[in-house]
């Protein structure tokens, strides 16, 4: 996090000693970043602003990052609530409801109204629009985002007679596998149920052939017997089949876990692959979710909000900045960087980014397998609608409710959260 900025030390040096006082930018933008997932991501933004302040000398930009993506929205929010300056932000994709709700971002329609700019905001994967996209309108940019992929211990395929170019494709293979490569302190798969359990939760519900609410962030489905179905099946993942440990896994120690070897396999974001790339010390690979009735991933991560509060010379220096972090070449020096996916399919085509995956292709699963990819769960009231279900899910896994009941009680609570919107 970004305690205090050293520009005006630069400044009061100069005028000090005499020497001629370079132009002040002539706009200021606050940015809130949210640093959630592995990796030097303050290094890579970083550097993304420091070179668009070269660029654009008239534009200064504070970046400050404020922790995960709840944490980056109660800061942000808090911060303009109480009349600090704020142009922009990088929030959670599904925010966008309660973001519109509050009345609080523009639609990117009414700033981006050059043939330029249109052309911008049609460059990007249709399915990383889906979750900014609303009733017409745009109101998220995608930047940073993921979906789950698998990831796999290709020496323990290896060393439990697997083949290691072949990650299962379906449930049952997964499973099968799974037991191969259980042992003494190593179990064949976990997905995490801390952090974004929901996120995962979708992803098998999808799998399984259900969506876990509707289109419009006004319904929810999740007593639904396929939904439940869902549920029961990750439970079995330990309780019947014994490839996964008991309770609930944590998301912000998963990585570790698969690094020191704990797991031959697990489910996490793309976010994380360059880190995993740069500290395992076996040979790994990456997949796309195993599938059951249908395969599928939710997206994931985060988009550009534009804030409302803003003047026109903002507007524009921000919807600068955006168009330039999002560029195909920043977006693939980001990609490379980070792990998290290029957001249109011009990054691919950069030099930079064809030369890294040729020589990595794991790179491209993420994006291969926005082909099956859906938008991210998101309802009107989403922090309480999800934070309902996340509960729900980890009360199943840990043995408390059954998942009828679990997802009986969430599903009670979403319709009384969502029926003043309907």
């Amino acid at each position: 996090m970004k305690l205090f900025s050293t520009k005006g030390l630069g400044l009061a040096t100069a005028m000090a000693t005499g020497l001629a006082v370079p132009a002040m930018a002539e706009t200021e933008l606050t940015m809130y970043y949210p640093i959630a997932v592995g990796g030097a991501l303050t290094e890579v933004v970083d550097g993304i602003v420091a070179d668009f302040e070269a660029a654009n000398p008239d534009i200064s930009v504070n970046a400050i990052y404020s922790g995960n993506y709840d944490d980056t929205r109660v800061r942000a929010l808090s911060a303009l609530a109480s009349g600090e300056p704020a142009q922009l932000a990088v929030m959670f994709s599904i925010d966008a409801y309660d973001l519109i709700e509050q009345d609080l971002i523009l639609p990117f329609d009414d700033v981006a109204t050059s043939d330029a700019d249109k052309a911008w905001l049609g460059s990007f994967y249709p399915a990383l629009m889906a979750n900014g996209t609303i009733e017409g309108k745009t109101w998220g940019i995608p930047f940073q985002r993921s979906t789950i992929v698998a990831y796999y211990n290709k020496d323990m395929f290896r060393a439990a007679g697997l083949d290691p170019e072949a990650p299962p494709k379906t449930w049952d293979e997964m499973i099968a596998m799974g037991k191969a490569l259980t042992n003494d302190g190593t179990y064949g798969l976990m997905i995490p149920s801390t952090g974004y359990p929901y996120w995962m939760f979708q992803a098998l519900a999808i799998q399984n052939g259900k969506e876990v609410m509707s289109t419009d962030g006004l319904t929810t489905y999740f007593d639904d017997e396929t939904v439940i179905e869902t549920l029961e099946f990750w439970q079995s993942l330990s309780g019947e089949h014994g490839i996964m440990p008991g309770g609930t896994v944590e998301w912000g120690t998963l990585r570790q876990a698969f690094l020191e070897g704990q797991t031959a396999m697990m489910w996490h974001s793309t976010g994380n692959l360059t880190t995993v790339k740069n500290n395992a010390s076996f040979d790994f690979g990456v997949a796309e979710l195993p599938g059951n009735v249908r395969l599928g991933s939710p997206t994931g991560g985060g988009n550009f909000y534009m804030f409302k509060d803003t003047t026109d010379e903002e507007r524009a220096a921000a919807l600068k900045l955006m168009k330039f972090m999002t560029s195909p070449e920043q977006a693939a020096a980001w990609s490379i960087g980070t792990g998290y996916m290029g957001v249109s399919p011009a990054a691919y085509e950069t030099e930079a980014l064809k030369a890294y995956v040729a020589d990595f292709p794991p790179a491209l699963v993420a994006r291969n397998q926005l082909e099956n990819a859906v938008a991210e769960f998101s309802t009107f009231e989403t922090a309480r609608v999800r934070d309902g279900l996340n509960n729900a899910i980890q009360s199943a896994l840990t043995g408390s409710k059954t998942a009828a009941e679990a997802l009986g009680e969430a599903q009670a609570a979403a319709e009384r959260l969502l029926g003043a919107y309907q």
